[in-house]
């Protein structure tokens, strides 16, 4: 049994590995071809971002060559798929979508959820390999037909969070072996094999926003967002106006443009039917109970109606204890303590001990 769970030997393991371009799957995939794999590096070009020269993005401009220099000089083939269409299509149209609709989205899974785990995950069955590598920080468990996901090691760094959208029979396909590693390890193992890229920054968190702010890219799609509507109170009291519902989020507190108020206001709700923002105090933003859908469950073939378990709504946030109770494929998550600036289209996420149960969006 090698080190990817497969009954052959290295060399007869076919494997592509999703470069970016960035350290972490530079790493992976010299990692594996240094123990002897059969690697093929596959880059996808999301977005033309050609001018970018120092990069926090991915998958564009300098990206596409650092990944291209890294396989040419370790000695394995690397293709470029151009998947713009593709990504505009399942990333940009849902994030600009989202923030028309008032709800916070999460670029990064529906990148996983899309071209990543879906789209490249096929490219990479028609080519004959035997598995679809990333350098996400997660650790993969079990049989070639019954995986299970957990945080990585390294828990600061851990992203499994973003992959609670992996379905069953793609998380039984891909390979994480970044996982039992920390960070500095990888950057010392980059050096270690001479990458150009081992000291090249992470990229941002939204990567094809390159503006200051993401609402030039909202407001250049789909301009029909910077409608003007009111502004109310929790009495509905009328408090202003607004631009358009796009250009806030829940918990905002800065840039609300309302003034006079004897506590600091904070935008608790965006109504998207009725154009308008409401806002209140900071204790109305506090919530245990967190209404999810489109639930994705990973924790095994029996979906249980209520559990004890541990849930977080961002991925930097320790998870903490509460009961899951799911009817189909919604649900809701109480948690012993109150939460704040909980948003719809964010993700709930469920853990027992290190292991990822599954999640769902947030509705409310």
């Amino acid at each position: 049994m090698n080190s990817l769970g497969f009954d052959k030997s290295e060399k007869d393991t076919k494997v592509v590995v999703a470069m970016s371009g960035g350290v972490d799957s530079s790493v992976a995939a010299v990692m594996l071809k240094k123990q002897g794999y059969d690697v093929i590096g596959i880059t996808l070009k999301l977005y033309n971002n050609s001018n970018i020269s120092k990069s926090k993005s991915c998958c564009a401009g300098i990206d596409i060559e650092d990944a291209k220099n890294v396989a040419l000089k370790n000695n394995f083939k690397h293709i470029v798929l151009d998947y713009q269409a593709k990504f505009f299509d399942g990333v940009i149209s849902n994030f600009v979508d989202s923030y028309a609709n008032g709800e916070t989205p999460l670029p990064c899974v529906k990148c996983n959820e899309t071209v990543k785990f879906s789209d490249l995950l096929n490219e990479a069955k028609k080519i004959g390999a035997d598995a679809l590598v990333t350098g996400h920080y997660a650790i993969r468990k079990g049989s070639l037909n019954n995986a299970s996901l957990h945080k990585a090691k390294d828990f600061s760094k851990d992203q499994s969070f973003f992959l609670f959208s992996t379905l069953q029979e793609q998380l039984n396909y891909v390979r994480f072996p970044l996982g039992d590693y920390k960070k500095s390890e990888i950057r010392q193992l980059a050096k270690e094999y001479k990458l150009s890229v081992s000291d090249k920054p992470d990229s941002q968190d939204i990567c094809f926003v390159t503006s200051d702010s993401y609402r030039d890219l909202v407001n250049n799609l789909n301009p029909s967002v910077n409608k003007k509507g009111i502004i109310y109170d929790v009495d509905n009291n009328i408090l202003g106006t607004h631009d358009g519902i796009s250009n806030y989020t829940i918990g905002q507190r800065k840039g609300i443009g309302i003034s006079g108020s004897k506590e600091p206001l904070y935008v608790i709700d965006i109504n998207k039917d009725q154009n308008s923002i409401i806002l209140g105090t900071k204790e109305k933003l506090k919530k245990k109970v967190i209404n999810f859908k489109n639930i994705n469950w990973l924790g095994g073939n029996i979906l249980p109606k209520e559990l004890d378990c541990s849930a977080k709504i961002r991925s930097t946030q320790e998870d903490l204890p509460g009961i899951l109770d799911i009817n189909s494929d919604h649900g809701t998550f109480t948690f012993e303590k109150e939460l704040d600036n909980t948003s719809p289209g964010q993700a709930c996420v469920f853990y027992k001990n290190d292991q990822l149960l599954g999640g769902g969006w947030i509705t409310a």
